[in-house]
């Protein structure tokens, strides 16, 4: 990652209780297969009882931090989405010429946490309305996307959207895309976890530990103390 800068706290207080109604409305809608495609990882494949989303809001370290904190959740990989398998290494995708996109898989349990309330947590802990870059990082590969794997995927994001827009929960337009899945591909070993194997550095701590404490505070009823692992 580029050298860490200070952002503003806007994005982490946007309007929950805009957020909320939208989530609450289309939470139970949620993802009945396992995410089809190549590239899969192995060390936690979706049971029948699990689903999958994948999505893409920045630097994938404090994406992975928050969602392993979210109850519910039982798996997160940090990784790259779409693109081809060629190209699924960090140094190609940081030159932001191979189409992917940091990303994170999260596998869930829809009976304890819905595909809508992890659409609620997404969108209050980056900012929707950068385009091709998230705060310190830029470039395509840090870009907000949502990567769908159904049309009831689609059809949720959309209209959340949507409904984010009517009630100008943010200042600025959202440039968050809704794109078919095609693959992912998880990333190196040393990205994953990172933001618990390395608390003190100062990217984490300046970038990242505000969006796991957001998650804390605004998520009360959401949020677990002990990761997953």
């Amino acid at each position: 990652m580029i050298q860490p800068i200070v952002r503003g706290a806007a994005v982490l207080g946007a309007t929950i209780a805009a957020v909320a109604l939208v989530a609450s409305h289309f939470g139970s809608a949620a993802l009945s297969t396992p995410v089809p495609g190549p590239a899969l990882d192995a060390t936690h494949a979706p049971t029948v009882k699990e689903e999958t989303a994948v999505l893409s809001g920045g630097c994938f370290w404090g994406m992975q931090a928050v969602f392993e904190h979210v109850k519910g959740v039982t798996a997160v990989t940090s990784g790259y989405a779409g693109g081809v398998a060629s190209t699924a290494s960090y140094e190609q995708v940081e030159t932001g010429s191979t189409g992917q996109a940091e990303s994170v898989r999260i596998v869930f349990d829809p009976s304890q946490v819905t595909y809508g309330q992890l659409l609620h947590v997404f969108f209050a802990v980056h900012d929707p309305t950068e385009l091709n870059r998230q705060g310190p990082d830029v470039g395509p590969q840090y870009r907000s996307s949502i990567f769908y794997t159904t049309d009831e995927q689609k059809n949720v994001a959309v209209a959340y959207i949507a409904q984010l827009e009517r009630v100008k929960t943010f200042s600025e337009p959202i440039v968050t895309k809704v794109v078919p899945y095609t693959g992912f591909f998880p990333a190196e070993a040393y990205h994953q976890g990172y933001f618990d194997r390395h608390p003190d550095d100062p990217y984490i701590v300046i970038n990242d530990r505000p969006k796991v404490a957001h998650l804390r505070q605004a998520f009360a009823s959401l949020y677990r103390e002990t990761p997953v692992r």
